[in-house]
């Protein structure tokens, strides 16, 4: 890791740490149906790797370790969402992670599967998001877990400020659903600690038709 000291325009030295930008793709296709993600790997995760030196753009770089890790080349893709949330820091140390995600639309034929990379179903990841023959078992089991979260708060506010979150993320009570707010209700779900990746207790106990599978 490299430090660099600067000075503000008060003259003051103030140190900087260098930062760490990764670049995930997100590569998509839909077959009778079903939605369909592009993992690699022994465990599920995206493909990805660090945006380099060597690297012309950032989505040269994304090109790149995309063909590297499964074998197939990109065509037309596009920025999909940018995280650097101080919580995506590795444990002990002191860069800044700035994750970039780029989505590729494809045909699932396009890119077969080998020992490299696969195809997963989206709702192996998100069971609640899948309605397609109408809501969810998950849903109702998460109902539950989400109001016992909401009573746990420490506050009569924050009470009811969980549950009309739950309410309207997850349409209890007689609520419309809202598709367009799948980002919300991870998050929700993730706060509550009933997804594997937010690393609570919680989440133990649910199993991944209810939680979903853990993506890396």
């Amino acid at each position: 890791m490299h430090h660099q000291a600067t000075r503000n325009k008060n003259g003051n030295a103030r140190e900087s740490r260098d930062i760490n930008l990764d670049l995930i793709a997100v590569v998509a296709a839909v077959t009778d149906r079903e939605p369909c993600v592009l993992t690699i790997g022994e465990q599920d995760a995206l493909p990805s790797g660090p945006f380099e030196l060597s690297h012309r753009s950032l989505q040269s770089g994304l090109r790149d370790w995309v063909e590297q890790q499964t074998g197939h080349p990109l065509g037309y893709i596009e920025q999909l969402y940018t995280f650097a949330d101080r919580d995506r820091i590795e444990a002990g140390r002191q860069q800044r992670n700035i994750s970039i995600s780029y989505l590729a639309l494809t045909r699932q034929e396009a890119i077969a599967v080998s020992r490299k990379s696969d195809w997963k179903s989206w709702y192996a990841y998100f069971p609640w998001e899948d309605h397609r023959s109408g809501a969810p078992e998950a849903l109702s089991i998460l109902h539950r877990r989400l109001m016992a979260w909401a009573k746990g708060a420490s506050s009569m506010a924050a009470r009811r400020e969980r549950g009309q979150r739950a309410a309207i993320a997850f349409a209890f009570d007689d609520r419309p659903w809202n598709e367009d707010l799948t980002l919300q209700r991870y998050e929700l779900l993730f706060e509550a600690g009933l997804v594997e990746e937010a690393g609570g207790n919680a989440s133990m106990t649910l199993p991944a038709t209810v939680s979903g599978k853990a993506m890396v």
